[in-house]
């Protein structure tokens, strides 16, 4: 299962209240996306709920395929995301406060650490891989990354 499959929407009942609406608590569900960032639904927010949805569009949203919000970009940006807060020296606790902070989303913190495990797993075996093949510049990009989240 994705991370992104376990990032939730903080205060979700006070939202669907507020929306007048249920609707998943996954972040990342289609219900959730549709629900979320169509223009009338917006209105019906408070005006911090609603900077934290729109700083959340403007971020992971922001895609010109035709089958926005559903072609996967959102959650690649995301993660993204995740890995970059890491590389800024913050572990899991760290990363759900400031996902909730930034965004209005939580996620359990032992989530966030199997993924952060599994990206540094991966990146071993992409660099051991690379070594293999020859790809001395693929190894070292990867030796690289793996240095800063670990």
């Amino acid at each position: 299962m994705a991370i992104t499959d376990k990032i939730y929407v903080k205060n979700h009942r006070q939202l669907a209240s507020q929306l007048e609406t249920n609707f998943p608590k996954s972040a990342f569900s289609g219900a959730t996306l549709d629900l979320l960032f169509r223009g009338e639904n917006l209105a019906k927010l408070d005006d911090a709920t609603q900077e934290r949805v729109l700083d959340f569009a403007t971020d992971f949203m922001d895609c010109d395929c035709q089958s926005n919000p559903h072609c996967g970009h959102p959650q690649e940006k995301f993660i993204r995301y995740l890995l970059e807060l890491r590389e800024q020296g913050l572990g899991p606790d760290a990363i759900v406060d400031v996902m909730g902070q930034d965004y209005m989303l939580y996620a359990y913190p032992g989530d966030v650490l199997s993924f952060l495990d599994d990206a540094v797993r991966t990146l071993e075996a992409v660099e051991e891989l690379a070594d293999v093949d020859g790809e001395r510049e693929a190894a070292d990009q990867a030796r690289e990354k793996k240095r800063r989240l670990t």
